[in-house]
């Protein structure tokens, strides 16, 4: 796909087990297709790394113990659980400390910044990781930014595999590799079809990408008739306004997953269409006590929760990953407020149940 050739550029990037499969491949492979040096550092050349989805099975051409930081144009360190192992081996942290010092290119993805942190690299800069770490990284200095990408000097940030088509292309571009030649879009083009550039380089495929929107469908779906149903049985008048609300918010949600699969060319699945169906028939089968409809309807957004975050995590598509990342907050958000209902009601049910200050006590 890529055939303008950058001569002289050398690029590291570090691996240990259990690095997020995408975010190692897919700037990977845009370095490759672009004609530039790769060179995989591990901290031992004699293994075979593992990636977090199974998908990845690597060899390291070097250690970052012999690497020299002056070799390369830019260091990149992927995510998932490997910034953790890379962060306790301290040729690693001297690596991307003396790199970032030299003004080479440093980026950083989703976990990444965890090696900054422990290199004390993120003071007074502008930067993003994945949320969990969000809080650390503020802790460690840095002006969080939840966008993308983020451009502060020479460290390039971005938060999950949704933005790496976008975290690649800015690399490309800031080594020489850009412009209509190219045929790369601008790291700031929102129309742009990133997921396509994503695939080309080893990310989700079309069908990978409609295949998750459809599992959200299919859970978003069967949570608005479940909850139609629970409110049908609901007398608690709060509880009941709480279900309404969620109703109309999960009918937004359908909306926005429906636009995006037919912007992709494609239709609801049929287990999409049937999801509200089996809802039905599950919800017929409960009681009708206040209190099993709330934590019924919680238990069916905490599975959300659960089903959502891992795609979130395993999509490179970045229109779909924002959806499913505004169904997570959501879900997060009425989670706490289910969970604020069920214990005031349940508080108020104990309350109730104690025995009265003074009562006769009999033998």
């Amino acid at each position: 796909m890529l055939n303008n050739h950058i001569s002289k550029k050398k690029v590291a990037i570090l691996i240990e087990n259990d690095v997020e499969d995408s975010e190692f491949q897919v700037p990977y492979n845009a370095f490759k297709q672009a004609g530039i040096e790769v060179v995989v550092l591990g901290s031992r050349v004699n293994e075979t790394y593992k990636g977090k989805q199974g998908k990845l099975s690597k060899q390291a051409d070097g250690t970052t113990t012999e690497a020299m930081a002056s070799d390369f144009d830019a260091v990149v360190i992927p995510g998932g659980m490997a910034p953790d192992k890379m962060r306790r081996n301290p040729n690693t942290v001297r690596f991307v400390q003396e790199a970032m010092q030299q003004g080479k290119l440093v980026a950083a993805v989703c976990h990444g910044p965890q090696v900054l942190i422990e290199g004390d690299l993120l003071k007074g800069k502008k930067a993003t990781g994945f949320l969990a770490i969000r809080k650390d990284m503020i802790n460690a200095g840095a002006d969080y930014i939840d966008e993308p990408l983020v451009i502060d000097g020479n460290l390039i940030t971005s938060r999950h595999p949704g933005d790496l088509s976008i975290f690649s292309t800015a690399l490309l571009s800031r080594l020489g590799y850009g412009g209509k030649d190219a045929a790369l879009p601008d790291e700031t083009d929102t129309r742009a079809e990133w997921w396509k550039l994503a695939d080309a380089w080893g990310g989700s495929t079309k069908g990978e990408i409609v295949k998750a929107l459809n599992t959200v469908l299919s859970g978003e779906r069967y949570s608005q008739e479940a909850l139609e149903k629970y409110s049908e049985k609901e007398s608690d008048a709060q509880i009941k306004s709480l279900f309404q609300e969620m109703i109309g918010n999960k009918q937004r949600h359908i909306e926005f997953l429906e636009t995006r699969l037919n912007e992709l060319g494609e239709k609801p699945s049929l287990a999409a269409n049937i999801a509200n169906q089996y809802a039905k028939v599950k919800t017929a089968l409960t009681g009708s006590d206040d209190i099993y409809q709330l934590r019924s309807a919680l238990g069916d957004v905490q599975t959300g929760i659960g089903d959502i975050g891992n795609l979130i995590a395993a999509t490179t598509d970045p229109v779909s990953t924002a959806i499913f990342t505004q169904i997570h907050k959501d879900l997060l958000t009425y989670e706490q407020r289910l969970v604020d209902l069920y214990r005031t009601r349940v508080g108020a049910q104990l309350k109730s149940a104690k025995p009265t200050t003074g009562a006769a006590v009999t033998m």
